[in-house]
């Protein structure tokens, strides 16, 4: 994956080398996410000196198994909101790290939309109402909305079940675009999404590149890359015996724009050039 690499590359960086002067015990769920726990635990019985967790779920499940190894999040949606920390500048307990927390890039996304959709007028939301940080982000994208002229919809998604019944009702009232947030629930189903927006020929952006390397047609988003790459400075401080309760919670830094063209021939679209000189990746 991508972003171990990236990790991997961070640690390089600072002058980590796997099996020398670095021992890492990587565990993975494979897609069986009821084992998260079971693994959190494993790695404190391991008595790691730091754990990694790759977003919220993981996060939760490493902090209910421990209060006194240090976690890094490599991304997560609103630490503050999700109870891992006081505050961003004052962590105050065992876990730091990266926030993805970006509410004003939805409203970019919609903008986006604007320019490759003629007549945009409706627009789907897809989310998770239980995600922290999905009301903050509705919110940024309804005043974007408001001054163009468009109307959301908003679909809730809490469970595999409803995305089905979300692009029926997206279908049904004549939607024009989608925009999918950020949640477990969604990423988890990513590639299910991503074919059924193909399908309804429906034009979706996506808050990560993740969407686009599973056929989806385009992103907006925080690099996710670039934050597992920054992880590494957090568990080189903590090695060297900074405590996570000072280590401030780091914001996005790196954005990046990405098309996919198969897709948009799927769906029939032309992509403005203006539009398409700006893509940070352009998937041929």
């Amino acid at each position: 994956m991508a972003r171990i690499e990236a990790f991997r590359q961070g640690l390089r960086e600072l002058g980590y080398v796997e099996g020398k002067n670095i021992v890492i015990e990587w565990r993975s769920t494979e897609g069986k996410f009821e084992r998260q726990s079971e693994l959190a635990a494993e790695l404190v019985h391991l008595k790691v000196d730091v754990i990694v967790s790759s977003g919220p779920t993981m996060t939760r499940a490493a902090k209910e198994a421990t209060a006194t190894i240090p976690i890094v999040m490599a991304q997560d949606s609103d630490p503050v909101e999700n109870g891992f920390v006081a505050s961003l500048a004052r962590p105050g307990g065992n876990i730091t790290g990266l926030s993805v927390l970006s509410p004003e890039l939805s409203g970019k996304q919609l903008e986006l939309l604007k320019e490759i959709v003629s007549k945009l007028s409706r627009v789907a939301v897809i989310g998770n109402s239980n995600e922290p940080a999905n009301p903050k982000t509705l919110k940024e994208i309804e005043l974007v909305a408001g001054s163009f002229g468009v109307q959301l919809q908003p679909l809730d998604v809490r469970g595999s079940k409803d995305i089905e019944t979300a692009f029926r009702a997206a279908t049904k009232a004549h939607a024009d675009a989608l925009i999918v947030l950020a949640s477990a629930i969604v990423t988890d189903h990513r590639t299910k999404i991503a074919n059924l927006a193909l399908k309804s020929r429906l034009p979706a952006i996506y808050s990560s590149s993740i969407w686009v390397d599973d056929g989806g047609l385009m992103s907006y988003g925080t690099s996710l890359n670039d934050l597992s790459r920054r992880a590494a400075t957090y568990v080189d401080k903590i090695l060297k015996g900074a405590r996570p309760a000072d280590l401030p919670v780091e914001q996005p830094t790196k954005f990046e724009f990405i098309i996919n063209l198969k897709a948009v021939r799927q769906i029939g679209l032309t992509i403005p050039p203006n539009v398409l000189v700006r893509a940070d990746k352009v998937i041929k």
